[in-house]
């Protein structure tokens, strides 16, 4: 049958006839492929034509996202830990301090400490 859709990077799909779902995940324009990932995890690579071909309409995201990611840990409310973690690496960190500030903590030595207990410092005379 076919379908006058554009694809859209992370746009959900489904087949017409109720099957599964799909997403773009990746389009070029200049070799006209679009690459798209089954709810499965598969990924598959089109070309315009093909694509053209497909009888699929719009979707909503699926509620369980982590379909292709079978190992994705999920907490107790049942939320992704991965989206989690990735949000976390923006927060700022506590406690920090900057180089220079971390510089004037480091304590001098003097001559006799430098060189260590028992040596002495060798003079001309």
């Amino acid at each position: 049958m076919g379908n006058e859709i554009n694809p859209v990077i992370d746009q959900w799909y489904q087949y017409v006839d109720g099957g599964e779902l799909m997403r773009v995940v990746a389009i070029d324009k200049a070799e006209g492929l679009i690459e798209i990932q089954k709810f499965d995890g598969n990924i598959e690579e089109l070309d315009e034509e093909a694509w053209g071909e497909l009888d699929i309409q719009l979707a909503e995201p699926p509620e369980d996202w982590t379909g292709p990611y079978d190992d994705a840990d999920l907490d107790e409310q049942g939320e992704s830990m991965q989206s989690e973690l990735i949000s976390d690496w923006r927060l700022p960190v506590d406690n920090t301090e900057s180089a220079e500030e971390q510089w004037d903590e480091i304590p001098t030595l003097n001559e006799n400490q430098a060189l260590g207990d028992g040596a002495s410092t060798v003079t001309k005379g």
